[in-house]
């Protein structure tokens, strides 16, 4: 019997969601910074096996809005609640349960939940158990898993329960698929990844990347990419006394395109300026955000 389905991974920011997603399916799909907000889209990442196939879902942090950017972000979490045959709601050991619409969604819904409690190599086997307890009592039903997706403890023990809780369907993607996004998608992750480690405060999260080329040759990939700010005082930062800081974002992002593509990387940036983009309903649809 062959078993498939989706495992939509949901929480809020900065517990790690990304990088337990990476650590299941095995590949750096989605970005990974110390920073809130790292995840704008859903990324799938695809694990098969002979006789299952596992679709993971990485979605947004759960977030206030507070621009139109924001709420296209929420509605790849809405997306993300109702296709879902197994919900992963990760959690920390530090972070205070708050009820939210998507715990309530849970509580009102017959899918199947592991809690997953991440980041425990940072504290105590009591401090542990506590929240175990705490997690039992809010949802009765859910598998609570303790694990730590940065060193890799309980890994196999939440992928061996996912299998046990997949439905008997056929695959969805083939085999061979390990997400759904296109490389040129992931060029642009993989820069704007740079950009949140480069630069400090506000400016990472004023910034949007564009792939304007990407040119596939049979040795090298030709790449150039448009990093959009809502002002020129945002644009002056991002390029850096005679472009010193765009050129350590290139160099940074043109090592790991070629180490994500196994092929060697041309790679052009350009700074333009986009009024309040983040709130501009038409750029957001350029971006590949909707409304």
């Amino acid at each position: 019997m062959h078993k498939a389905g989706f495992v939509n991974i949901i929480g809020n920011p900065n517990v790690g969601k990304s990088t337990l997603m990476n650590a299941l399916v095995g590949e750096k799909l989605s970005i990974i910074t110390h920073k809130a907000q790292t995840t704008r889209h859903r990324i799938m990442g695809i694990a098969s096996g002979e006789d299952y196939q596992i679709v993971y879902s990485d979605t947004p942090g759960i977030v206030h809005p507070h621009y139109k950017l924001h709420e296209s972000m929420m509605k790849f979490v809405s997306e993300a609640l109702k296709d879902a045959d197994i919900f992963l709601l990760i959690t920390e050991i530090g972070e205070m349960i708050k009820t939210n619409e998507i715990l309530e969604y849970i509580l009102k819904s017959n899918i199947p939940t592991i809690v997953i409690i991440n980041k425990i190599d940072i504290s105590t086997q009591e401090t542990v158990q506590t929240k175990i307890n705490e997690w039992g009592t809010i949802l009765p039903k859910a598998k609570i898993i303790p694990c730590s997706a940065l060193t890799g403890f309980n890994i196999d023990t939440i992928f061996n329960l996912i299998l046990d809780m997949l439905p008997a369907s056929l695959p969805f993607f083939d085999k061979e698929q390990i997400t759904d996004k296109p490389l040129r998608f992931f060029a642009s992750e993989i820069i704007r990844e740079k950009i949140l480690t480069t630069y400090n405060k506000e400016i990472p999260y004023c910034v949007e990347v564009s792939i304007d080329e990407f040119q596939e040759l049979p040795n090298l990939n030709k790449i150039s990419a448009t990093l959009f700010v809502e002002r020129e005082s945002q644009k002056a930062i991002v390029i850096g006394h005679n472009g010193s800081m765009l050129k350590r974002v290139g160099i940074l992002a043109r090592t790991d395109i070629e180490h994500f593509t196994g092929k060697k990387c041309f790679l052009s940036l350009f700074v333009k300026v986009s009024d309040s983009w983040r709130n501009n309903d038409k750029v957001l649809r350029k971006f590949g955000y909707s409304n």
